[in-house]
């Protein structure tokens, strides 16, 4: 049976029993903040175990995509070097919402293993919860297995809870007997690590609540929560124990073959960490991660360079991971939409980062070059070696590969506490991408209470009832004059802030009061909460109110929204389909549009975008809105934003002339403008990189290009007469200086232009005056048989003081030494020159050591016939010819 048919087969069982099949999460978990990625399949119902969210199902069953590559839950290291270790897994699921119990989730399990996969049931071992005599009994009675099969173990392993407090319960795990020609005992034993026994299942029965450390009580209603690795049960039902001889690797693994320039066989670790990265990389990046130096795209990125790393170490000198991708795409595409919808953009990221790669490990044999020549003993300072690898990205074993020929060791106790060090720090910076969970407040309001209707699509206006106020974080019955808090409707015309869009603001009120609105958020998806303060009045609980948007507000809004979607299939149609969303800000002044792409936006790519944006907008196009099946809707070729979980019904804004061809089509929640002309026009105000891999827009349409064009033109007036003010100051400045110099200025230049040249024309005016104006303090002075040539000298231009030696050389060819030392309020610039008879006898960098040393430096460096030095005590500039001279006195 073939890894989809095994899929397909737990799927379908489990929906004839009555269970919903539900897609799987993506890999960003979107109710955990705590969580780095999705590593179970019970994440994305976590909500429904802690009664904070319900769903019109009470059975569920999931193949979720899971990542442990971060965090607590870490296998990177071990992978490719173990038969069971993944980044990337899926965890196939089936569970109960308070609906059947023990019973049901022990048969379900046993049929399904033995009947429709038809494992033998003599291969199958057992574990309960020492203390769960019931989950025992049930296993003897509908397994008949013996008791010896049925194994208590009396740790941790076999309770589970999902922190210090909350739901929790014993587990049940089923083990499969590989038989005595591998290594390793029953569970529980001795030998339990060994590679024999192979658990393959994990049924837990949550049937307690976790009150305190001290207190445990009985859930009213339990509930189940199993989960199976795909790649184990393939790899049982494909008679083997090693997960990579699955089809769900070996194709992978074939073509890493075929490209490397290696012997290595599919055994390799190399090709199996190749295999198992790539399949991480492609859907952590489908599902809106990309590389980084932070967070969640810093695992990815530590993901793909071992990966590379090993690449590299098969000796590829090209990049093969986009190579491999599109076997990986023909895989696993029917099952997880969402690779062929990112295909372009993981196939370019993929390329790009391992073309940077490749440059770092250039660039990192460079350093290590380097370092070898300081290298003492043979051993390779480790604080340098986990520099390579934490801020080059390259890997220790790479370092100690290209030593290992020079007999030369690394390092490795500093190199680990350095790793250590590192990473307590993440472990510490990772708080999690947003509150680890909201007030509680907001969990008591809600409840009981039925979820807000929104109107507001239709809508500026409703009769509406409050149903909770809050008030500095407490609910309470009564709003006042003064007061500023949170309403809760019945229903509403506001749109809760989401999807990058702000809320709406404008008012409630009655006979007896006025609520001015702010701002509206929404909570747990569909509670919105109207934040503002009471103008006049009072309000009570269940009162009937009013309300009423501002118009102007949601327009302005509505515009900008409008031209992100416009601006985001421009993007696509100008630069490539591997553009895609990374996220975005609408108000009603401008928009913010990130996007995946790698260069900057060059002139012509910007012009072509804003025009073609305002092409549509011309052609006042209607924008259609349909409510369809998730599925439907991308099938249709709808854009989705990478990593968003989305309802099973979903709001579909078109742009175009036809069904057939669309500009626009996207999934979204927001406001929108009904035709396209509404939004007047468009204008690009802005570019710029927020991330590897991540350009930003910034934008404005309709009266926000007016207040754009208004502001840039008396910006432009006020520059053009501030440039003039300057020219004019330079010209001032140039006739005192040479008053019979004529200057003219080229009106056929900007005024940009025009005063860089005044400038430059000034510039070398001063410099010219400025040199001849110390060069008469030179001093020339003949001590002995040789010309000492000397200049102390105020300011004088840096990058003149050679020249200053080569025209003194020249001037005085035989036995000189030749000394310019320049002086401002705070430093010394001194330089020395000798000509070349004489540099067997003096040497410049002894004269411009004692210099230096006199105007407190540090003794400068150069060469026998010219060298350089500094101070920063100019004070004592003019003791330096006396000491100069009698030096040379002493050697002559």
């Amino acid at each position: 049976m073939n890894s989809s048919a095994v899929r397909r087969t737990f799927l379908n069982y489990f929906k004839k029993n009555n269970h919903e099949i539900v897609h799987s999460g993506p890999l960003v978990p979107e109710n955990d903040p705590t969580l780095m990625f999705a590593n179970s399949g019970m994440v994305q119902f976590k909500n429904i175990f802690t009664g904070k969210e319900i769903r019109e199902y009470s059975r569920a069953v999931t193949a979720q995509k899971c990542v442990r590559a971060g965090g607590k839950h870490n296998d990177l290291e071990n992978v490719g070097y173990t038969t069971r270790h993944h980044t990337f897994f899926e965890m196939l699921g089936n569970f109960s919402f308070g609906d059947y119990f023990k019973d049901s989730a022990i048969e379900l399990a046993w049929n399904l293993i033995t009947k429709e996969y038809g494992i033998d049931k003599n291969k199958l071992v057992v574990t309960v919860f020492e203390e769960d005599m019931e989950a025992y009994d049930l296993w003897k009675k509908i397994s008949g297995l013996k008791d010896d099969k049925i194994i208590k173990i009396n740790t941790s392993d076999n309770f589970w809870s999902m922190g210090d407090t909350g739901p929790c319960g014993p587990c049940s795990e089923i083990f499969y007997d590989h038989g005595d020609k591998f290594f390793g005992g029953p569970p529980g034993s001795k030998d339990e690590e060994g590679d024999r026994f192979i658990e393959i299942w994990n049924l837990v029965f949550m049937q307690f609540e976790q009150i305190s450390k001290e207190e445990r009580i009985k859930l009213p209603k339990p509930s189940i929560d199993t989960g199976m690795g795909l790649e184990r049960i393939t790899a049982l039902l494909q008679n083997t124990n090693d997960n990579y001889e699955t089809d769900i690797f070996s194709s992978l693994i074939n073509k890493s073959i075929e490209l490397s320039n290696s012997d290595e066989n599919h055994k390799s670790p190399s090709h199996r960490v190749i295999a198992d990265h790539l399949r991480s990389s492609a859907f952590l990046i489908s599902d809106g991660v990309l590389p980084s130096n932070e967070g969640r795209g810093y695992v990815l990125r530590r993901i793909m360079r071992r990966g590379m790393r090993h690449a590299h170490s098969l000796g590829n000198t090209e990049p093969i991971f986009d190579k491999i991708f599109p076997i990986l795409l023909s895989n696993m595409k029917d099952s997880y939409p969402e690779l062929e919808r990112a295909k372009d953009l993981i196939n370019n990221t993929l390329f790009n980062e391992e073309t940077k790669f490749k440059q770092t490990i250039d660039n990192g044999l460079k350093i290590l070059e380097d370092e070898i020549k300081k290298t003492k003993n043979n051993l390779f300072n480790g604080d340098v070696a986990f520099k390579l690898y934490d801020t080059y990205g390259f890997p220790l074993d790479l370092t100690q590969d290209y030593l290992k020929n020079k007999n030369i060791g690394v390092d490795t106790l500093t190199f680990d506490k350095n790793m250590i060090q590192q990473k307590e720090r993440a472990r510490k910076s990772w708080k999690g991408t947003g509150d680890t969970e909201n007030s509680k407040i907001w969990f008591d309001v809600v409840k009981n209470l039925e979820p807000t209707e929104f109107v507001g699509y239709d809508q500026i206006k409703s009769e509406s009832l409050v149903k909770k106020i809050v008030v500095s974080d407490k609910e309470v019955t009564k709003i006042k004059t003064g007061e500023e808090g949170v309403v809760i409707l019945n229903q509403t015309p506001f749109y809760g802030e989401s999807g990058g869009q702000i809320g709406d603001g404008g008012n409630l009120s009655n006979d007896q009061f006025i609520f001015e609105i702010y701002n509206t958020t929404k909570m747990f998806g569909n509670y919105f909460l109207h934040w503002g303060k009471v103008i006049k009045g009072f309000a009570n609980m269940n009162d009937q109110v009013s309300t009423s948007i501002n118009v102007k507000k949601r327009d302005l809004i509505r515009n900008n929204h409008s031209s992100t979607h416009l601006l985001h299939a421009s993007l696509r149609k100008i630069l490539g389909n591997h553009v895609f969303q990374k996220g975005s800000l609408v108000n009603d002044e401008k928009l913010r549009f990130d996007f995946s792409h790698n260069l900057p936006l060059s002139d012509m790519e910007l012009e072509k975008i804003e025009k073609l944006v305002n092409k549509i907008i011309s052609q006042n196009i209607k924008v259609n809105t349909q409510i369809l099946d998730h599925q439907s809707a991308i099938n249709e070729g709808a854009i989705a934003l990478f990593g968003e979980k989305y309802s099973e019904e979903v709001r579909v804004i078109t742009m175009g002339q036809d069904t057939d061809s669309y500009f626009s089509k996207e999934l979204c929640g927001g406001t929108h403008v009904n035709y396209t002309g509404d939004i007047n026009k468009f204008k690009i105000i802005n570019q710029y990189s927020v991330a590897s891999g991540v350009r930003r827009l910034e934008a404005v349409s309709n009266i926000g290009v007016d207040n754009f064009e208004t502001i840039q033109t008396a910006k432009n007036k006020e520059t053009s007469f501030r440039t003039q003010k300057e020219i004019h100051k330079y010209l001032n400045l140039i006739r005192k200086i040479q008053p019979e110099k004529k200057i003219g200025i080229n009106n056929n230049m900007e005024l940009e232009e025009q005063l860089k040249d005044i400038k430059k024309t000034y510039n070398d005016i001063q410099f010219d005056t400025n040199i001849s104006k110390n060069k008469k303090n030179i001093i020339v002075k003949k001590i002995g048989d040789y010309n000492l040539i000397y200049l102390l000298a105020t300011k004088y231009p840096s990058k003149a003081f050679k020249l200053f030696v080569d025209e003194q050389k020249n001037a005085y060819p035989h036995k000189s030494i030749i000394i310019l030392v320049s002086s401002d309020d705070t430093k010394v610039s001194i330089i020395v020159g000798i000509t070349n008879d004489i540099t067997e006898k003096f040497d410049a960098t002894s004269f411009v050591k004692i210099a230096s040393t006199i105007v407190g430096g540090n003794g400068g460096g150069g060469r026998k016939d010219l060298a350089q030095a500094g101070g920063n005590e100019p004070t004592n500039v003019k003791k330096i010819f006396d000491e100069i001279k009698n030096e040379i006195l002493k050697l002559s």
